[in-house]
């Protein structure tokens, strides 16, 4: 049954009139995985040795912050791990049990790209561990019990998949422990240590994970079948319509006819909303970089001004016009001129880009050179990176369930994989225009040459609007064709 399940998404995948976008995207994100594979493997043979080397006990030092790496690991899912989504609607008119259509749709997650990395890093650490001269067994069943844990988060990322709240708590409650750490208020770890610690002396205590872990399956197991009905969880969900005019954008004619939509998409959608939740935490990115105990490379501070400033265009610009693809069929038989909606988009994005700028003022704290570099960024965002997301919106073809938020095996994530990988181009040049003036001079002619390429994008936007709406004409039908396709 499970060959028939893997047949039927292939079928899917193969057929989906976005294929050819679909498997380069998949060919990027397979580099993307190979790298952070590397990365993991390099840090869990290394780890060992380097914290040795730093008069530091590795076994000790790992468990004692094991617990901030799997609250991490829990948010970092909640972000971006997307649940597996399968035509069920089909299937429950077909002989197939209800049971075998939930194991197969766990069984995808398990196999998920989150859950395996973390072997690149646990299995060289444990290996590290043997050879040393550490007892076999205890390293087998902490290692066990590890991995128990990180599947706990698999099933804990489905079950709260529609819990919308828990993630800003999840981050608040982890900024906060880590701050009371760093400024001596108050150790979480000393109440989380001795667990972990027990996990590898105490050798039966393994079981307590495992046991735990095999609940949570049947609790997930029987959370999904429970809304595995047509007139239950895949029903579709009627709420009250609230009726707004906003009719001050009255003035600014078409233009603002779509902003009024835009304006009710956001404050009416959940995953809509969620790209608002996104963007003021990419305003907090800069913290990574600006510090005084950072370790990037001085010319990586410019992405750290792009994306500061420019989080709603990354998360919103990216999913133009999949947004409206509910619509879009309707929306095409109507006289609307396609620089008319596209104008509206970028006049959205460029709004909450200079909000996001105003609101980023608090890097002041950091000096004005650094508040500068953001700046800077949102000028190449307004200039260049705004049109650079619309000229993609051309070409991606996957369309938006902005109902799917509270199906049982919906996706309402607005941020994923794919999103981070399309921002990729955006960031290259403005990198190396600012390593070259840096190079040539010093920082400031490097914040002068992204600034400058910025305004020119800007004057430049009615040329670049005419080749973009050229685009979208000529592939009008095929993103029509896509947005019929469901599931």
């Amino acid at each position: 049954m499970f060959t028939k399940f893997i047949y039927l998404e292939w079928k899917s995948f193969s057929r989906s009139a976005s294929f050819a976008s679909n498997l380069a995207l998949k060919i990027l994100m397979g580099f993307l995985v190979l790298y952070f594979a590397v990365a993991f493997l390099a840090l869990g043979v290394g780890a060992f040795y380097i914290l040795k080397e730093m008069k530091l006990d590795p076994l000790v030092t790992i468990n004692k912050f094991l617990m901030y790496y799997f609250v991490m690991d829990l948010i970092v899912r909640l972000l971006l791990q997307a649940i597996p989504v399968m035509n069920i609607r089909p299937l429950l008119t077909m002989p197939f049990k209800k049971s075998t259509i939930v194991h197969f749709s766990l069984g995808k997650t398990m196999l998920s790209f989150f859950n395996v990395v973390h072997a690149f890093f646990f299995l060289p650490f444990c290996a590290a561990l043997i050879y040393e001269g550490y007892d076999a067994v205890s390293v087998l069943l902490w290692g066990m019990a590890l991995f128990s844990l990180v599947y706990c988060n698999n099933f804990l990322n489905v079950l709260l998949n529609n819990k919308d709240n828990l993630l800003g708590i999840f981050i608040t409650v982890a900024l906060i422990l880590a701050g009371c750490q760093y400024y001596k208020f108050f150790d979480i770890t000393n109440y989380t240590y001795p667990f972990f610690e027990a996990l590898f002396h105490t050798k039966w205590l393994f079981a307590l994970p495992v046991l735990v872990l095999t609940g949570l399956y049947y609790w997930t197991y029987n959370y999904l079948k429970d809304d595995l009905y047509l007139d239950a969880g895949l029903s579709a969900k009627n709420d009250i319509a609230k009726t707004e005019q906003l009719t001050w954008l009255n003035q600014f004619g078409t233009l603002g006819t779509f902003l009024k939509n835009d304006i009710k998409l956001i404050k009416r959608n959940k995953r809509s909303k969620t790209t608002i939740g996104l963007s003021v935490m990419f305003m907090f990115y800069g913290l990574l970089f600006f510090n005084s105990n950072s370790h990037q490379p001085p010319v990586m501070q410019i992405v750290a001004g792009i994306i500061v400033s420019g989080g709603f265009l990354m998360t919103f610009g990216q999913f133009v016009p999949s947004w409206d693809s509910a619509y879009y069929q309707l929306m095409m038989t109507q006289n609307i001129p396609y620089k008319g909606y596209l104008n509206s988009k970028w006049w959205l994005m460029v709004i909450a880009t200079v909000v996001s700028t105003i609101i980023a003022s608090f890097y002041l704290y950091f000096g004005w050179s650094v508040y500068l570099i953001i700046v800077v960024g949102s000028i190449y965002n307004i200039g260049v990176n705004s049109s650079l997301v619309l000229l993609g919106g051309a070409f991606t073809k996957t369309p938006i369930d902005l109902s799917s938020g509270k199906g049982a095996f919906g996706d309402k994530k607005a941020f994923n994989v794919k999103t981070m990988l399309i921002t990729i181009p955006q960031l290259i040049l403005p990198v190396a225009l600012y390593g070259l003036g840096t190079y040539l001079m010093n920082a400031n002619l490097g914040l002068a040459l992204v600034a400058s390429v910025g305004v020119l994008g800007f004057a430049l936007k009615n040329k670049a609007f005419v080749f973009i709406e050229k685009i979208y004409k000529k592939e009008k039908y095929k993103t029509i064709e896509a947005y019929k396709q469901k599931g």
